[in-house]
């Protein structure tokens, strides 16, 4: 499995992600060609070899209708309007609506469109908490806009050309000082960045730079599976990305470590939704159940534990992907009387799974196959297959179930592809 790991020692931002992937071998030309796929306006990439204090590193900028972009480490995105797509402001603005539309419609491979879009949501969230608006409605500069893009889908681009499959992030550096916006001055860290970087782990530098920017913060949190220190794996290769140059303690570069695992499993992050319940009507339960499975829920378990004043209660714990957090928490809420919820980050290992059908005496059923690398280590029946096929038949349902299951391992047993 590929690994990245983000070595933010001088903080992050898009043009430093890109300038890494570009180090580490992806074409900028790349690059700017899946960027121009969802990009509403012209753009250049300018690619630069560049010295941040002994580091030698590549640095790229976003040239929009020959402008700077100005979103580099150390410069405000200028992203964060908070204006509502209708208002006039000095430049013409673009809704998260429209950009999202945009990316959707782009002709780019599933797993760039998806990054892309997650990352994107995860800014316009952000800023949409911040200045108290929609979503849909959160406004980016025209400029703003497609430099952001290019920065979002590059780096999409740049992960799947690669083979990442899993992102580790370290620490973030954040100092103090202010940066300019629409609205004057806002104090750094960005109001943003700081609504991105919610439970990821930060530490205060005394340089007054912007060194995590409001698009470099949705990159790693919306990509990230891990956050702390570099990851067991073999180093494949090493890149620099440069921000801009500036005198402080440390060179103003991201170190992007690309390395391969040798396990056979392959992982990512999930949000666990956990609250204790005490007086809630049994039969509603059930229905809570559903309406998460039914809203995107990885997982849902409920277990009797015993509370204060020996009240007997239901532990409701819920496993679920870090984009369906708030809608899966506003079910908890409705549906339940839990007035709060404990939410921790987690790693899962997963085993590759596929459906495949098999003959039996009781006609075809379909089995999941559960593999780590080359070595098959689960065969499921399909439940509601087998369920109808024992009524149909008239027959035990475990005895269907073991007829699929030995099928399934007829075949598969000794080839996970399946090989006659």
């Amino acid at each position: 499995m590929r690994v990245a790991y983000f070595d933010c020692f001088s903080g992050v931002s898009g043009n430093m992600t890109l300038g890494a992937l570009v180090a580490l071998g992806v074409p900028a030309a790349r690059i700017a060609e899946e960027a121009r796929k969802a990009a509403p306006g012209p753009f250049t990439l300018e690619v630069t070899d560049v010295r941040r204090g002994p580091i030698g590193a590549t640095h790229v900028e976003v040239r929009v209708g020959g402008q700077h972009s100005g979103q580099h480490s150390g410069q405000h995105s200028g992203q964060h309007s908070g204006q509502h797509s209708g208002q006039q402001g000095h430049h013409p603005h673009r809704a998260f609506r429209e950009i999202r539309s945009m990316i959707a419609k782009a002709a780019l491979a599933p797993p760039v469109k998806e990054m892309s879009l997650r990352i994107f949501r995860r800014l316009a969230e952000a800023e949409a908490k911040v200045h108290r608006t929609d979503v849909d409605d959160v406004a980016f500069h025209e400029v703003g806009a497609v430099d952001a893009i290019v920065d979002v889908v590059g780096t999409a681009a740049g992960m799947a050309h690669l083979g990442v499959s899993r992102v580790v992030c370290s620490a973030l550096p954040l100092g103090p000082g202010s940066v300019p916006s629409d609205h004057g001055e806002l104090p750094l860290p960005a109001p943003a960045t700081v609504e991105l970087l919610s439970g990821a782990p930060v530490y205060g530098v005394a340089d007054r730079f912007e060194w995590v920017t409001p698009t470099g913060a949705a990159i790693v949190t919306a990509l990230a599976q891990a956050f702390g220190s570099l990851p067991p794996m073999r180093v494949v290769a090493v890149g620099h990305g440069a921000g801009d140059d500036r005198a402080a303690r440390l060179p103003n570069v991201l170190r992007l470590w690309l390395g391969e695992t040798e396990g056979p499993f392959d992982a990512d992050a999930v949000c666990v939704l956990e609250t204790n319940i005490d007086d809630l009507n049994p039969e509603v339960y059930g229905y809570l159940v559903d309406r998460l499975a039914a809203e995107g829920a990885l997982d849902v378990s409920l277990a009797p534990i015993q509370m204060k004043k020996a009240r007997p209660g239901t532990a409701l714990r819920v496993i679920a992907r870090e984009e369906d957090r708030e809608r899966l928490a506003r079910v908890i809420f409705r549906e339940s009387s839990a007035i709060g919820l404990r939410v921790t980050r987690a790693e899962r290992m997963l085993l590759d799974r596929r459906v495949e059908s098999v003959e039996t005496p009781y006609g075809a059923l379909r089995v999941k196959i559960a593999t780590g690398g080359e070595e098959i280590l689960g065969l499921h029946p399909e439940y509601e297959d087998c369920r109808r096929a024992a009524e149909a038949r008239g027959v035990p349902l475990r005895e269907v179930l073991e007829a699929a299951t030995a099928a399934a391992r007829e075949r598969f047993g000794k080839d996970p592809r399946g090989g006659r």
